[in-house]
Protein backbone atom coordinates (compact mmCIF):
# COMPACT_ATOMS: atom_id res chain seq x y z
CA UNK A 1 0.00 0.00 0.00
CA UNK A 2 2.82 2.38 0.94
CA UNK A 3 4.66 1.52 -2.27
CA UNK A 4 1.53 2.17 -4.33
CA UNK A 5 1.07 5.56 -2.70
CA UNK A 6 4.72 6.38 -3.41
CA UNK A 7 4.32 5.35 -7.05
CA UNK A 8 1.15 7.41 -7.39
CA UNK A 9 2.90 10.45 -5.89
CA UNK A 10 5.78 9.99 -8.33
CA UNK A 11 3.38 9.78 -11.27
CA UNK A 12 1.52 12.92 -10.22
CA UNK A 13 4.81 14.74 -9.71
CA UNK A 14 5.88 13.78 -13.24
CA UNK A 15 2.53 14.91 -14.65
CA UNK A 16 2.82 18.18 -12.76
CA UNK A 17 6.36 18.76 -14.06
CA UNK A 18 5.28 18.11 -17.65
CA UNK A 19 2.33 20.44 -17.07
CA UNK A 20 4.72 23.21 -15.97
CA UNK A 21 6.81 22.71 -19.11
CA UNK A 22 3.75 22.91 -21.34
CA UNK A 23 2.56 26.05 -19.53
CA UNK A 24 5.95 27.71 -20.18
CA UNK A 25 6.00 26.77 -23.86
CA UNK A 26 2.36 27.73 -24.40
CA UNK A 27 2.86 31.07 -22.62
CA UNK A 28 5.88 31.91 -24.78
CA UNK A 29 4.08 30.96 -28.00
CA UNK A 30 0.97 32.92 -27.00
CA UNK A 31 3.05 36.00 -26.15
CA UNK A 32 4.82 35.67 -29.50
CA UNK A 33 1.55 35.60 -31.45
CA UNK A 34 0.15 38.40 -29.29
CA UNK A 35 3.07 40.56 -30.43
CA UNK A 36 2.01 40.00 -34.04
CA UNK A 37 -1.61 40.69 -33.11
CA UNK A 38 -1.04 43.96 -31.24
CA UNK A 39 1.30 45.42 -33.85
CA UNK A 40 -1.12 44.32 -36.57
CA UNK A 41 -3.96 46.14 -34.83
CA UNK A 42 -1.84 49.28 -34.50
CA UNK A 43 -1.29 49.38 -38.27
CA UNK A 44 -4.89 48.32 -39.01
CA UNK A 45 -4.10 44.95 -40.61
CA UNK A 46 -7.13 42.71 -41.13
CA UNK A 47 -6.82 39.79 -38.71
CA UNK A 48 -8.98 36.72 -39.26
CA UNK A 49 -8.12 34.64 -36.20
CA UNK A 50 -6.00 34.57 -33.08
CA UNK A 51 -5.55 30.97 -31.91
CA UNK A 52 -3.94 29.41 -28.86
CA UNK A 53 -2.87 25.88 -29.76
CA UNK A 54 -3.18 23.83 -32.94
CA UNK A 55 -5.68 21.29 -34.24
CA UNK A 56 -9.47 21.20 -33.78
CA UNK A 57 -10.97 24.09 -31.84
CA UNK A 58 -12.18 23.50 -28.29
CA UNK A 59 -13.56 27.03 -28.02
CA UNK A 60 -14.33 29.77 -30.51
CA UNK A 61 -15.54 33.32 -30.11
CA UNK A 62 -16.24 35.68 -32.99
CA UNK A 63 -15.95 39.41 -32.30
CA UNK A 64 -18.18 42.03 -33.90
CA UNK A 65 -15.42 42.93 -36.39
CA UNK A 66 -15.27 39.32 -37.58
CA UNK A 67 -12.07 38.33 -35.76
CA UNK A 68 -12.11 34.85 -34.28
CA UNK A 69 -10.50 33.98 -30.96
CA UNK A 70 -10.00 30.23 -30.48
CA UNK A 71 -8.45 27.72 -28.11
CA UNK A 72 -7.38 24.49 -29.80
CA UNK A 73 -6.58 20.92 -28.78
CA UNK A 74 -2.78 20.79 -29.09
CA UNK A 75 -1.20 23.22 -26.58
CA UNK A 76 2.19 23.44 -28.31
CA UNK A 77 1.51 26.13 -30.86
CA UNK A 78 -0.69 28.99 -31.90
CA UNK A 79 -1.13 31.47 -34.71
CA UNK A 80 -2.30 34.93 -35.66
CA UNK A 81 -3.92 34.60 -39.09
CA UNK A 82 -3.75 37.78 -41.19
CA UNK A 83 -5.90 38.29 -44.27
CA UNK A 84 -3.89 37.63 -47.44
CA UNK A 85 -0.68 36.68 -45.64
CA UNK A 86 0.35 33.91 -48.03
CA UNK A 87 -1.22 35.00 -51.31
CA UNK A 88 -2.40 37.97 -53.35
CA UNK A 89 -5.53 39.57 -51.94
CA UNK A 90 -7.59 42.58 -53.01
CA UNK A 91 -8.54 43.64 -49.50
CA UNK A 92 -6.80 46.98 -48.73
CA UNK A 93 -5.97 45.82 -45.17
CA UNK A 94 -4.58 42.45 -46.32
CA UNK A 95 -1.11 41.62 -45.03
CA UNK A 96 0.73 41.85 -48.36
CA UNK A 97 -1.06 45.09 -49.29
CA UNK A 98 0.40 46.95 -46.32
CA UNK A 99 3.64 48.93 -46.54
CA UNK A 100 6.81 46.81 -46.27
CA UNK A 101 8.10 48.64 -43.18
CA UNK A 102 4.80 48.00 -41.40
CA UNK A 103 4.95 44.30 -42.26
CA UNK A 104 8.54 44.08 -41.00
CA UNK A 105 7.48 45.60 -37.66
CA UNK A 106 4.58 43.14 -37.37
CA UNK A 107 6.86 40.20 -38.19
CA UNK A 108 9.52 41.38 -35.73
CA UNK A 109 7.02 42.06 -32.93
CA UNK A 110 6.55 38.38 -32.07
CA UNK A 111 10.22 37.81 -31.28
CA UNK A 112 10.40 41.16 -29.50
CA UNK A 113 7.57 40.15 -27.16
CA UNK A 114 9.34 36.85 -26.42
CA UNK A 115 12.52 38.71 -25.53
CA UNK A 116 10.66 41.32 -23.45
CA UNK A 117 8.89 38.65 -21.38
CA UNK A 118 12.17 36.74 -20.95
CA UNK A 119 13.90 39.90 -19.74
CA UNK A 120 11.13 40.58 -17.22
CA UNK A 121 11.41 36.99 -15.94
CA UNK A 122 15.19 37.35 -15.56
CA UNK A 123 14.75 40.62 -13.64
CA UNK A 124 12.12 39.02 -11.40
CA UNK A 125 14.42 36.07 -10.73
CA UNK A 126 17.48 38.23 -10.03
CA UNK A 127 15.65 40.65 -7.74
CA UNK A 128 13.72 37.96 -5.85
CA UNK A 129 16.36 35.22 -5.60
CA UNK A 130 19.68 36.66 -6.74
CA UNK A 131 21.73 35.44 -9.69
CA UNK A 132 22.55 31.77 -10.00
CA UNK A 133 26.34 31.47 -10.29
CA UNK A 134 28.86 28.65 -10.56
CA UNK A 135 30.05 27.27 -7.23
CA UNK A 136 33.35 25.39 -7.21
CA UNK A 137 34.99 22.95 -4.81
CA UNK A 138 38.65 22.72 -3.88
CA UNK A 139 40.85 20.74 -6.22
CA UNK A 140 42.58 17.71 -4.80
CA UNK A 141 46.09 19.13 -5.15
CA UNK A 142 47.71 15.73 -4.73
CA UNK A 143 46.34 14.78 -8.14
CA UNK A 144 47.80 17.74 -9.98
CA UNK A 145 51.07 18.78 -8.38
CA UNK A 146 52.94 16.08 -10.29
CA UNK A 147 51.79 17.44 -13.65
CA UNK A 148 53.17 20.96 -13.16
CA UNK A 149 56.73 22.07 -12.61
CA UNK A 150 55.66 25.28 -10.85
CA UNK A 151 54.16 25.34 -7.35
CA UNK A 152 50.36 25.71 -7.27
CA UNK A 153 49.75 26.06 -3.54
CA UNK A 154 47.45 29.04 -3.03
CA UNK A 155 46.45 29.15 -6.72
CA UNK A 156 43.30 27.06 -6.30
CA UNK A 157 39.62 27.60 -5.68
CA UNK A 158 38.43 27.10 -2.12
CA UNK A 159 35.43 25.05 -1.05
CA UNK A 160 32.21 26.74 -2.20
CA UNK A 161 33.84 29.64 -4.03
CA UNK A 162 31.27 31.41 -6.20
CA UNK A 163 32.71 32.67 -9.49
CA UNK A 164 31.74 36.26 -10.30
CA UNK A 165 34.32 37.35 -12.89
CA UNK A 166 37.11 35.80 -14.92
CA UNK A 167 39.86 38.05 -16.31
CA UNK A 168 37.65 41.04 -15.47
CA UNK A 169 34.64 39.73 -17.42
CA UNK A 170 31.38 38.83 -15.69
CA UNK A 171 30.56 35.13 -15.69
CA UNK A 172 26.92 34.28 -16.36
CA UNK A 173 27.19 30.93 -18.12
CA UNK A 174 29.73 28.14 -18.41
CA UNK A 175 30.30 29.27 -22.00
CA UNK A 176 31.57 32.62 -20.65
CA UNK A 177 34.43 30.84 -18.89
CA UNK A 178 35.20 28.83 -22.01
CA UNK A 179 35.32 31.98 -24.16
CA UNK A 180 37.76 33.72 -21.81
CA UNK A 181 40.02 30.72 -21.20
CA UNK A 182 40.05 29.15 -24.67
CA UNK A 183 43.62 28.85 -25.96
CA UNK A 184 45.35 29.35 -22.60
CA UNK A 185 48.00 26.81 -21.62
CA UNK A 186 48.74 24.60 -18.64
CA UNK A 187 50.56 26.67 -16.03
CA UNK A 188 49.05 30.02 -17.10
CA UNK A 189 47.77 32.24 -14.30
CA UNK A 190 44.18 33.46 -14.60
CA UNK A 191 42.54 36.22 -12.54
CA UNK A 192 39.18 35.48 -10.92
CA UNK A 193 36.82 37.43 -8.70
CA UNK A 194 35.00 35.12 -6.32
CA UNK A 195 32.68 35.25 -3.36
CA UNK A 196 34.47 33.19 -0.72
CA UNK A 197 32.90 31.65 2.34
CA UNK A 198 34.53 32.88 5.57
CA UNK A 199 33.65 33.11 9.22
CA UNK A 200 30.79 35.53 9.64
CA UNK A 201 29.68 35.43 6.00
CA UNK A 202 31.08 35.79 2.50
CA UNK A 203 33.70 38.13 1.13
CA UNK A 204 34.27 39.17 -2.48
CA UNK A 205 37.94 38.90 -3.39
CA UNK A 206 40.32 38.66 -6.34
CA UNK A 207 42.37 35.47 -6.66
CA UNK A 208 44.70 33.85 -9.17
CA UNK A 209 44.27 30.31 -10.45
CA UNK A 210 47.00 28.32 -12.20
CA UNK A 211 45.58 26.21 -15.02
CA UNK A 212 46.13 22.49 -14.51
CA UNK A 213 45.68 21.64 -18.21
CA UNK A 214 45.49 23.31 -21.61
CA UNK A 215 42.19 25.12 -22.17
CA UNK A 216 41.39 23.72 -25.61
CA UNK A 217 37.68 23.13 -26.09
CA UNK A 218 36.17 21.10 -28.93
CA UNK A 219 32.78 22.79 -28.58
CA UNK A 220 30.46 24.31 -25.98
CA UNK A 221 29.62 20.90 -24.54
CA UNK A 222 33.27 20.10 -23.76
CA UNK A 223 32.96 21.20 -20.14
CA UNK A 224 35.17 18.39 -18.81
CA UNK A 225 38.18 20.07 -20.41
CA UNK A 226 37.17 23.30 -18.66
CA UNK A 227 36.98 21.70 -15.21
CA UNK A 228 40.26 19.87 -15.80
CA UNK A 229 41.97 23.16 -16.68
CA UNK A 230 40.58 24.90 -13.59
CA UNK A 231 41.53 22.00 -11.33
CA UNK A 232 38.00 21.25 -10.18
CA UNK A 233 37.95 18.08 -8.11
CA UNK A 234 36.52 14.94 -9.69
CA UNK A 235 34.51 12.41 -7.69
CA UNK A 236 33.18 8.96 -8.51
CA UNK A 237 29.55 8.08 -7.90
CA UNK A 238 28.38 4.70 -6.55
CA UNK A 239 27.66 3.50 -10.07
CA UNK A 240 31.23 4.30 -11.10
CA UNK A 241 30.35 7.47 -13.01
CA UNK A 242 32.91 10.25 -12.64
CA UNK A 243 31.65 13.78 -12.12
CA UNK A 244 33.19 17.15 -11.33
CA UNK A 245 32.57 19.01 -8.09
CA UNK A 246 31.02 22.09 -9.62
CA UNK A 247 27.42 23.21 -9.68
CA UNK A 248 25.21 26.18 -10.51
CA UNK A 249 23.86 26.19 -7.00
CA UNK A 250 24.62 29.53 -5.41
CA UNK A 251 22.54 32.68 -5.51
CA UNK A 252 24.17 36.04 -5.15
CA UNK A 253 22.34 39.33 -4.87
CA UNK A 254 23.61 42.62 -6.29
CA UNK A 255 22.57 46.25 -5.98
CA UNK A 256 19.50 47.58 -7.83
CA UNK A 257 21.24 49.09 -10.84
CA UNK A 258 23.80 46.28 -11.12
CA UNK A 259 20.97 43.77 -11.06
CA UNK A 260 19.24 45.62 -13.91
CA UNK A 261 22.46 45.67 -15.91
CA UNK A 262 23.16 42.01 -15.22
CA UNK A 263 19.62 41.11 -16.34
CA UNK A 264 20.18 42.68 -19.76
CA UNK A 265 23.68 41.20 -20.09
CA UNK A 266 22.48 37.76 -19.05
CA UNK A 267 19.79 37.82 -21.76
CA UNK A 268 22.40 38.88 -24.32
CA UNK A 269 24.74 36.07 -23.22
CA UNK A 270 21.95 33.51 -23.71
CA UNK A 271 21.36 34.86 -27.21
CA UNK A 272 25.09 34.82 -27.93
CA UNK A 273 25.32 31.19 -26.85
CA UNK A 274 22.60 30.28 -29.36
CA UNK A 275 24.62 31.83 -32.20
CA UNK A 276 27.76 30.00 -31.01
CA UNK A 277 25.92 26.68 -30.98
CA UNK A 278 24.53 27.27 -34.48
CA UNK A 279 27.99 28.27 -35.70
CA UNK A 280 29.52 25.08 -34.26
CA UNK A 281 26.74 23.05 -35.89
CA UNK A 282 27.55 24.56 -39.29
CA UNK A 283 31.29 23.99 -38.90
CA UNK A 284 30.78 20.42 -37.72
CA UNK A 285 32.29 21.02 -34.27
CA UNK A 286 28.92 20.13 -32.75
CA UNK A 287 26.68 17.29 -33.94
CA UNK A 288 22.90 17.52 -34.28
CA UNK A 289 22.63 14.92 -31.49
CA UNK A 290 23.37 17.83 -29.13
CA UNK A 291 20.03 19.39 -30.07
CA UNK A 292 16.56 18.48 -28.93
CA UNK A 293 13.10 18.74 -30.44
CA UNK A 294 9.75 19.36 -28.71
CA UNK A 295 9.81 16.13 -26.67
CA UNK A 296 13.36 16.69 -25.44
CA UNK A 297 12.56 20.34 -24.68
CA UNK A 298 9.48 19.39 -22.63
CA UNK A 299 11.44 16.71 -20.76
CA UNK A 300 14.34 19.01 -19.89
CA UNK A 301 12.06 21.95 -19.08
CA UNK A 302 9.89 19.83 -16.80
CA UNK A 303 12.95 18.62 -14.87
CA UNK A 304 14.31 22.13 -14.30
CA UNK A 305 11.05 24.05 -13.82
CA UNK A 306 9.88 21.75 -11.00
CA UNK A 307 12.98 22.31 -8.84
CA UNK A 308 12.18 25.80 -7.55
CA UNK A 309 10.55 29.11 -8.44
CA UNK A 310 13.94 30.51 -9.44
CA UNK A 311 14.64 27.59 -11.76
CA UNK A 312 11.13 27.94 -13.23
CA UNK A 313 11.73 31.61 -14.00
CA UNK A 314 15.19 31.00 -15.47
CA UNK A 315 14.21 28.14 -17.79
CA UNK A 316 11.18 30.13 -18.96
CA UNK A 317 13.44 33.10 -19.71
CA UNK A 318 15.95 30.85 -21.48
CA UNK A 319 13.21 29.43 -23.71
CA UNK A 320 11.90 32.94 -24.38
CA UNK A 321 15.27 34.22 -25.59
CA UNK A 322 15.74 31.04 -27.65
CA UNK A 323 12.39 31.52 -29.37
CA UNK A 324 13.13 35.18 -30.06
CA UNK A 325 16.50 34.47 -31.65
CA UNK A 326 15.41 31.35 -33.52
CA UNK A 327 12.35 33.04 -35.04
CA UNK A 328 14.49 35.85 -36.43
CA UNK A 329 16.89 33.51 -38.24
CA UNK A 330 16.58 33.72 -42.05
CA UNK A 331 15.24 30.17 -42.29
CA UNK A 332 12.25 29.59 -44.62
CA UNK A 333 8.90 29.54 -42.76
CA UNK A 334 10.27 31.59 -39.85
CA UNK A 335 9.64 35.30 -39.27
CA UNK A 336 13.28 36.10 -40.06
CA UNK A 337 12.93 34.68 -43.57
CA UNK A 338 9.70 36.59 -44.15
CA UNK A 339 11.43 39.78 -43.00
CA UNK A 340 14.19 39.12 -45.57
CA UNK A 341 11.64 38.66 -48.37
CA UNK A 342 9.79 41.82 -47.28
CA UNK A 343 13.06 43.75 -47.14
CA UNK A 344 13.90 42.66 -50.69
CA UNK A 345 10.47 43.85 -51.81
CA UNK A 346 11.04 47.20 -50.09
CA UNK A 347 14.37 47.68 -51.89
CA UNK A 348 13.14 46.47 -55.29
CA UNK A 349 9.87 48.34 -55.13
CA UNK A 350 7.99 45.16 -56.00
CA UNK A 351 7.65 41.70 -54.44
CA UNK A 352 9.21 38.48 -55.58
CA UNK A 353 6.84 35.89 -57.00
CA UNK A 354 4.34 35.23 -54.18
CA UNK A 355 3.79 31.63 -55.25
CA UNK A 356 7.51 30.90 -55.22
CA UNK A 357 7.86 32.52 -51.81
CA UNK A 358 4.93 30.46 -50.53
CA UNK A 359 6.52 27.25 -51.77
CA UNK A 360 9.85 28.17 -50.13
CA UNK A 361 8.15 28.75 -46.78
CA UNK A 362 6.09 25.55 -47.09
CA UNK A 363 9.19 23.45 -47.84
CA UNK A 364 11.03 25.16 -44.99
CA UNK A 365 8.19 24.33 -42.59
CA UNK A 366 8.28 20.64 -43.55
CA UNK A 367 12.08 20.53 -43.17
CA UNK A 368 11.87 22.18 -39.74
CA UNK A 369 9.32 19.59 -38.59
CA UNK A 370 11.55 16.84 -39.94
CA UNK A 371 14.58 18.26 -38.14
CA UNK A 372 12.62 18.47 -34.86
CA UNK A 373 11.56 14.82 -35.16
CA UNK A 374 15.09 13.72 -36.12
CA UNK A 375 16.86 15.36 -33.18
CA UNK A 376 14.30 13.89 -30.79
CA UNK A 377 14.87 10.42 -32.24
CA UNK A 378 18.64 10.83 -31.90
CA UNK A 379 18.19 11.42 -28.16
CA UNK A 380 16.79 7.89 -27.87
CA UNK A 381 19.95 6.23 -29.22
Amino acid sequence: MGLNLLSAASVWKTIGSIGLAIVILLAMITVHEFGHYVSGKIFKFKINEFAIGFGPALFKHTKKNGEIFSVRVLPLGGFCAFEGEDAENDHPAAFNNKKPWQRIIVLFAGAFMNYLLALLLIMTSFFACGQLLLMTYRVDQADVTQTLEIPIAGYSFADEDVIIRCEGKNVYLTSDLMSVLDGKKEGDKVNFTVSRKEEGGRKVMDIEIILRADANFKNLTDTNALWDALGIAKQTAEDGTAYYMVASASYKGFGFFETLGRSFLYSFRIAGTIFKVLGQLLTGDLGISAFGGPITTIKLTSEIASRSLQQFLEIAAYIGVNLAVFNLLPIPALDGSKIVFTGIEWVRGKPLNRKVEGIIHAVGFVLLLGFAVLVDLLQLF
